[in-house]
């Protein structure tokens, strides 16, 4: 018992110190766009559960290594498109990609929602785009290669970082400049990609889209429907066992970037279910091991 108060204690103490060294960033500092304005919706943070909600002010908090080796990473965390699993799929991301030498961003973007949104069905993609904007746009700052600005999301999460990797040029908002937005690599940990409704995760679905929404709608947003020749490269993670988000989400932008001939490593694994984060007890706890020999043979860590 006292073993496992001394470890708790330590990995609060940790956390805190991780945090006390981390940065954040407002991203739109000039005003959000495609925003409506809404004085009784406010940001909501649940210590308990590591969650925030109603985030209408986006930022990027930055981590930066000991030992930067020109890389970096957005991550896009989870939560159904109903909140963000904040820390166990974004600041612990960040800490760990921190180990491999790797600057980590960690994008608490907006959910989408009427009450603060035109078109909410663009309001996570326009906060994802203009993180990698800022990023090439600061990269002598950060000490960042423009060429390896990756993305990382979990669950709804991976469902934004596959969006960015290709919806990039979309054209959400006025840019300020010509920078690109487009991610040179993403790895999607069991990751929402399609609309479909016979694969699609409901209720990520119904809070990005609606209800009823149109086929052309969700044709758009079904990203395996997106990739092309010009699609980033991908790691891709999942379960077989999942029961939050199907598997065939995974199988599905696989297949897709294989028929375009894009560079893909898959890992599905027999036992994880959903939301593992970054290991469990079961045998996606290795994935991490995995993603880190992709970085490495595609020149992205040392």
């Amino acid at each position: 018992m006292k073993k496992n108060i001394s470890l708790l204690i330590l990995s609060i103490v940790f956390t805190s110190f991780s945090l006390a060294q981390s940065q954040e960033i407002e991203l739109w500092p000039s005003g959000v766009p495609n925003a409506l304005e809404n004085t009784n919706y406010n940001e909501i943070t649940d210590t308990k559960l590591d969650r925030v909600s109603h985030v209408k002010n986006p930022t990027l908090t930055v981590f930066i290594p000991e030992k930067p080796n020109g890389t970096s990473m957005v991550i896009c965390p989870g939560g159904g498109y109903a909140y963000l699993a904040i820390n166990k799929e974004g600041y612990k991301v960040a800490e760990w990609l921190n180990t491999l030498g790797i600057t980590a961003f960690v994008l608490k973007y907006r959910l989408p929602n009427d009450s603060i949104m035109q078109d909410k069905s663009i309001g996570p993609l326009q906060d994802a785009q203009e993180s990698i904007r800022y990023i090439r746009r600061q990269a002598e700052k950060w000490h960042l290669n423009t060429n390896k600005i990756g993305v990382i999301g979990f669950s709804a999460g991976g469902h934004l970082a596959s969006t960015s990797s290709t919806h990039y040029d979309d054209l959400v908002y006025r840019p300020i400049d010509s920078t690109s937005a487009k991610p040179n690599f993403s790895i999607l940990v069991y990751p929402v990609i399609s609309m479909d409704e016979k694969i699609a995760h409901k209720g990520s679905r119904n809070r990005l889209l609606g209800i009823n929404p149109s086929s052309e709608l969700v044709d758009k947003f079904s990203n395996e429907k997106q990739v092309d020749s010009l699609t980033p490269c991908a790691f891709l993670v999942h379960a077989t066992n999942d029961n939050g988000v199907p598997v065939e989400n995974t199988l599905a932008y696989y297949l897709a970037l294989k028929n375009s001939k894009i560079s893909a490593e898959l890992h599905i694994y027999q036992d994880g279910k959903h939301g593992f984060g970054l290991g469990n007890t079961g045998t996606s706890q290795n994935w991490t091991k995995h993603c880190e020999a992709w970085l490495r043979v595609n020149n992205y860590i040392n």
